[in-house]
């Protein structure tokens, strides 16, 4: 099909007009700007925590890869509301889009509480399981609890930010991040370390900062929504079946949530494994992983940007804008993913020093960038594919390319690696799995957008 839109005159479905390049720029720009903000919360609790001394760093090291997986779900019910908006205003039946919208974000804060519940009851069992040792529970659980109680509050931010997203707006999401994002930075320093004679509350302290950023977060989410195109309007819920919309939302979050979590609980196994070769891998691991989540940003900003324009284009029946976005996006992954690990390769060391002066956490930092920053281009492909798929409503496919690079070869590899490697193995799982979502991100990616598109189109 030509560039030209071939959606309905009154159709809301901008992305489906004008040139795929400038709206995977303008998509994904804001995008950027607003997962820089999130993980740079990541980065500054990871300061101001390790200067509370070593056992607090192998603590939020141990609670990272948790607080990730569960927030990986709520991103996978974003994913599902994303999908069904955009696909709905590509159609351009704004009214469906509307009513799934708003059924969304109660889907949304209704997910945060049951998440909320099951982890507060679950955190010694959870912790334990990843060997963490008997004298850091005790702060683990500090943290945990009142994150866990909060977290409906995310989930909400979520809600907002599928329906946004779903619209194409980009900046709108971006502006809600970087809320949140702000109050952390300034709550940080006052509520974990102290300043100006307050002393500050330690690692909890890093919990409440996390809590109030949400707070202010879902407050300018909820006002953004009133100025967008699909307002909230929740009596809209009242006039029509919610069956529809919670079957379609469910049919895309379902798998992707499972999808986006499986990669974090393969990052918990993986830190419950390298536990065993001391607390001082555990903190470089961790304070490691916060550097590289920082990162990814770019590519992370791009699967999120990818499921609008290609669910949108794929509603309208644009296959040939779909592809042009992934083959672009493919493109740019493999560009920032191999440049970044030259840079991070060559600097390893240097960049731990900003975090610790431990000289054993340093080496263990350095070593795991030296080989796990080298996946970063197939960890890109592996996840645009799979927001490509989540948002053509083909996220199965998305969750068994997810299990496979963590059952298939991340943890066959590490634990068949660990006896003689020691923490190399870890670090050499993680790029084996990376390279293999490249292979089937890629090889995906044509298969459902060249093969099953040409099928529709018959």
């Amino acid at each position: 099909m030509s560039d030209a839109a071939t959606a309905p005159d009154n159709s809301s479905a901008k992305l489906v007009r004008g040139g795929i390049p400038g709206h995977l720029v303008g998509q994904t720009l804001p995008a950027i700007i607003g997962v820089a903000a999130i993980m740079s919360i990541g980065l500054v609790d990871a300061y101001f925590i390790g200067k509370l001394g070593s056992d607090a760093l192998a603590a939020i090291s141990f609670i990272f890869p948790i607080s990730v997986a569960l927030t990986s779900l709520g991103v996978g019910v974003m994913v599902g509301i994303n999908s069904v908006v955009s696909r709905a205003l590509g159609e351009g039946n704004n009214e469906k889009a509307a009513r799934r919208a708003n059924f969304g974000v109660v889907f949304a804060v209704g997910c945060g509480l049951i998440m909320g519940l099951a982890l507060f009851l679950l955190l010694d069992p959870l912790f334990i399981l990843m060997n963490a040792p008997a004298n850091l529970l005790p702060l683990i659980r500090t943290y945990m609890q009142p994150f866990a109680f909060g977290f409906p509050l995310i989930l909400a931010i979520m809600g907002f930010n599928g329906v946004l997203r779903g619209q194409g707006e980009a900046r709108k999401t971006s502006y809600v991040s970087i809320t949140y994002a702000a109050a952390n930075w300034i709550l940080d320093p006052l509520l974990i370390t102290g300043v100006a004679g307050f002393g500050g509350f330690g690692i909890v302290g890093a919990a409440y900062a996390t809590l109030i950023g949400w707070a202010f977060g879902a407050a300018m989410a909820m006002y953004l929504m009133t100025r967008a195109e699909l307002p909230l309007d929740l009596s809209l819920l009242r006039k029509s079946s919610l069956v529809d919309p919670a079957l379609a939302i469910v049919k895309v979050a379902g798998p992707a949530a499972f999808s986006n979590a499986i990669n974090p609980i393969g990052l918990s196994i993986l830190t419950a494994l390298i536990a065993s070769a001391g607390q001082e891998a555990v903190a470089g691991f961790g304070a490691a992983g916060r550097l590289q989540s920082f990162a990814t940003v770019p590519l992370l900003a791009l699967s999120g940007a990818i499921g609008s324009i290609v669910g949108q284009n794929w509603g309208a029946r644009e296959y040939d804008r779909a592809r042009q976005a992934a083959l672009y996006a493919a493109g740019f992954c493999i560009i920032w993913g191999l440049s970044t690990a030259v840079i991070l390769f060559a600097a390893g060391e240097w960049f731990a020093q900003l975090f610790t002066e431990d000289d054993a956490v340093i080496e263990e930092f350095a070593l795991y960038l030296e080989i796990a920053a080298w996946g970063y281009a197939g960890f890109g492909l592996l996840i645009v594919a799979n927001g490509i798929l989540n948002a053509i409503d083909q996220a199965k496919y998305a969750l068994l390319q997810s299990v496979g690079r963590v059952f298939l070869v991340m943890l066959p590899v590490a634990l068949l690696l660990q006896g003689d490697w020691g923490s190399e193995a870890i670090y050499t799982a993680e790029l084996a799995a990376n390279l293999f979502g490249a292979v089937t991100g890629a090889g995906l990616m044509y298969y459902v957008l060249k093969v099953r598109a040409t099928g529709r189109q018959q």
